[in-house]
């Protein structure tokens, strides 16, 4: 495996920067999502194929992003490839615009697996996903607000962009947390329409929506916080019990751990059902989709025959408020679900998820070892096939508690690792695939060793 020698802005990776500078010229800050950035540029790439990335000078990578987790089967996958190929071919187009067969297809198969599914939307992204769930929730309950956790993240739009990352000088106390806006372009308004909850603590948590309950339409969280800090036992029946006693929709955003966790997500294995669900990442086999999935008589308020038609030219006599309005030009695209069938199927063999966990498990256990014999406080944090290295022997179970972690040393030891060929973007969780082999796996381990021998003696843990 070719290795990228020496900084990120020397000729080693000369044609990134090249290809970034032009980008800027063109995109605010060289690229068409923030996420994508980090400094002093980001790596761009030319192709990827299984466990690997390739980038523009032509150096590998064994891929840990997999697109933030999206890519569970890894890059190109032969059988998603060929459901893509098989179904353009088949059907003679790119999309329809109208239903199709796959539609029913898929929700059967999310209808299946997830406990708190029965009825399901398809939409075109998990921010999306998450948009259309707080919409129903608030219809079906007639109330304006919502509670999210402190530290999770459910997309870009403004009432859950607060304290997914907030500075802690001005997050509040820990047990009531202040809404910390995410961006500029907010108004003053949003911030009053947002309840800050403390994750993973119970006692805290039922205070405040006891507090707020008639106001709150719904309680949103990630189930593992981030993708690797899981809600413990207690604390997620005791939200679900008190959540259905105070009338608070309760939507698990499972955009990361649906399929990463089990078949059936985080929900399946704690045996704890939503009222309505967020999907997307892994259910699109690397294409853009998004689901909301949820009880039949909260989904059944999306159904067209209970209102009007607001794009319709012809004039409705229904009143608007019989109307929960839900539409995309390429929600339930053919292509997309023709390749997150595929990916599921394959997800569907026997021991398929089985032999992924314990490939992620080997990995953690390896590199725990590795640093042990470092004398870097570290754990490695998450559940099936996604985790994170928390540079911290303390207990973690929330957002705060991460503040312990060491990240100036995590930061620098990233850097190195993509010098040697590891891909992940600084601080970020790993993902694993079916595509990484056990050489991946022993690369890794040995990457991380170089880079510890390296990074460690100039910036020792603290």
């Amino acid at each position: 495996m070719m290795m990228v020698t020496g900084g990120l802005t020397d000729s080693a990776v000369k044609g990134s920067s090249e290809a970034y500078e032009r980008a800027c010229q063109v995109l605010p800050g060289g690229v068409t999502a923030n996420i994508k950035y980090f400094a002093p540029h980001p790596i761009v790439m030319k192709r990827a194929c299984g466990s690997k990335l390739f980038d523009v000078d032509g150096h590998a990578y064994i891929d840990y992003m997999l697109c933030y987790g999206a890519l569970i089967t890894g890059h190109g996958h032969p059988r998603v490839l060929q459901a893509i190929t098989d179904q353009m071919k088949e059907i003679g187009t790119t999309v329809f615009g109208t239903p199709h067969e796959l539609e029913a297809e898929l929700a059967e198969k999310l209808t299946d697996f997830y406990p708190g599914v029965d009825m399901v939307r398809f939409t075109n992204s998990g921010l999306e996903a998450t948009l259309l769930a707080i919409r129903i929730a608030k219809a079906f309950t007639g109330k304006e607000k919502i509670a999210k956790f402190e530290g999770h993240y459910h997309g870009g739009y403004n009432q859950v962009l607060f304290s997914v990352h907030p500075d802690l000088n001005r997050a509040g106390e820990s047990d009531h947390p202040t809404p910390v806006p995410e961006s500029t372009g907010m108004s003053a308004h949003d911030r009053t329409q947002t309840v800050i909850l403390p994750f993973n603590n119970l006692e805290a948590t039922e205070r405040l929506l006891r507090r707020h309950a008639d106001e709150l339409a719904a309680v949103i969280l990630e189930p593992v916080q981030g993708g690797f800090i899981p809600a413990e036992l207690d604390f997620i029946h005791g939200l679900r019990k008190v959540t259905e006693e105070l009338n608070i929709v309760l939507i698990f955003d499972e955009v990361k751990t649906g399929f990463r966790v089990s078949l059936g997500g985080a929900q399946k294995v704690y045996g704890v059902k939503p009222d309505l669900t967020a999907l997307g990442k892994v259910l699109g086999g690397g294409f853009p989709i998004g689901a909301v999935g949820g009880k039949k008589e909260m989904m059944q308020m999306t159904d067209p025959r209970r209102g009007r038609d607001i794009l319709s030219a012809v004039h409705s006599e229904s009143d608007e408020t019989d109307v929960l309005f839900h539409s995309g030009t390429y929600n339930g695209h053919p292509i997309v679900l023709a390749a997150g069938l595929a990916t599921i199927r394959i997800l569907e063999e026997k021991g398929t998820l089985d032999d992924l966990s314990a490939k992620t498990e080997r990995l953690r256990r390896m590199l725990e070892e590795v640093y042990l014999r470092y004398g870097v406080p570290m754990q490695t944090l998450g559940w099936g096939s996604i985790f994170n290295i928390v540079l911290t022997n303390r207990p973690v179970k929330n957002y705060r508690d991460m503040h312990q972690d060491n990240q100036a040393l995590r930061k620098a030891l990233d850097y190195e690792l993509l010098r040697l060929g590891i891909y992940v973007k600084p601080l970020n969780r790993y993902s694993m695939s079916t595509a990484h082999v056990e050489a991946d796996i022993e690369r890794t381990v040995e990457a991380h060793e170089s880079a510890l021998k390296k990074i460690v003696p100039r910036h020792p843990a603290r």
